[in-house]
């Protein structure tokens, strides 16, 4: 009977392992015949897991959905994952999740094996995050987005602009994309008849869903991008070009993606489009960067750089000669 279980334990674990088997692979796998392969599978069915079986060439088992949860095989490191996962769901930017995800993470802790919580435990312990916090999203809203996605289904929602007006709007969703600030969904917008970045936080999903469409290719047949670059540069009050004078491989291991996009111009320049709602904080992130750069957009940053350059440069003037001819003490 151990034998037995042991060899479930195997054979659930192949089926979570990859899409479809065939019997002779499973039977080669576990050292047994494809008869016993079929009756451990039937024994599987009987403990509620949805095996899925098909016949001919290119026939196998597959493990499909069931109506119940019945328990995960994971291994040491996928284990070690979804509870660091389920940590950074519970302080991240998605409101509804974080008691489920810490009612998660303490039956998963309570089940892993002393050595491996002893790793998840040493990870957050050590781990602080620097991130700055975006708008938080309502799970729900994400999700009903999601389906969108997956049926190709029209979406209809009311959204709220910038000045707080709320309008209504129905669009093709193509993508949602996160940049590590905040969610954004790029769709296209049938009354405008263009590409529309709507920030998720701002969405509020009317049901039910539109009609089914056939899905457009995303601009420049790139949406995250496309998304970016919005995101980092039109949707700014002062949208912003810069040459870099690096090359982008040093650049791109230091700038997160939310930062701006980078284009490659030869091997040691680089343009970077950002942008930022201050023209302060545009110029201290640009002078954080620590490399030589020219401002290409747009002219009031570049009026602004004039004005810190003349307030640097005072504040960095030698006054000890001007005490010293005077008899001023020091």
């Amino acid at each position: 009977m151990l034998e037995t279980s042991v060899r479930l334990l195997r054979l659930l674990s192949l089926l979570q392992a990859r899409p479809v088997w065939s019997g002779a692979e499973l039977a080669g796998r576990l050292e047994v015949t494809t008869r016993t392969v079929r009756n451990d599978v039937e024994r599987l069915r009987i403990l509620g897991y949805q095996v899925e079986s098909t016949t001919g060439t290119a026939g196998g088992y597959r493990l499909g959905a069931g109506g119940a949860l019945p328990p995960l095989l994971l291994d040491d490191e996928e284990a070690v994952a979804v509870a660091v996962s389920l940590h950074a769901a519970a302080s991240g930017t998605v409101s509804g999740i974080e008691e489920t995800s810490l009612r998660a993470l303490a039956k998963l802790q309570r089940m892993l094996p002393s050595r491996l919580r002893h790793r998840t435990e040493a990870l957050r312990a050590a781990t602080v995050s620097v991130a700055g916090r975006g708008p938080v999203v309502d799970a729900a809203t994400l999700t009903v987005i999601a389906a969108a996605v997956r049926d190709h289904e029209r979406l209809r929602f009311d959204y709220r602009g910038h000045d707080g007006t709320t309008s209504v709007r129905t669009a093709e969703p193509h993508r949602l994309v996160y940049t590590g600030r905040r969610w954004y969904l790029l769709a296209w917008d049938g009354d405008r008849d263009d590409w529309r970045t709507f920030r998720a936080d701002r969405i509020t999903p009317r049901t039910p869903n539109g009609p089914r469409f056939v899905p457009r290719e995303p601009p420049g047949g790139d949406a995250a991008a496309h998304v970016v670059r919005g995101a980092s540069s039109r949707a700014w009050r002062y949208p912003t070009r810069v040459r870099l004078h690096a090359p982008i491989e040093a650049l791109a291991e230091r700038l997160a993606p939310a930062a701006g996009l980078l284009h490659g111009v030869d091997a040691g320049t680089t343009v970077l489009e950002t942008g930022g709602d201050s023209l302060h904080d545009l110029a201290g992130f640009l002078g954080s960067l620590d490399v030589e750069f020219t401002v290409l957009e747009p002219v009031e940053l570049r009026d602004h750089l004039r004005v810190l350059a003349r307030r640097y440069a005072s504040a960095a003037e030698d006054t000890t000669a001007g005490r010293r001819q005077t008899g001023a003490p020091r």
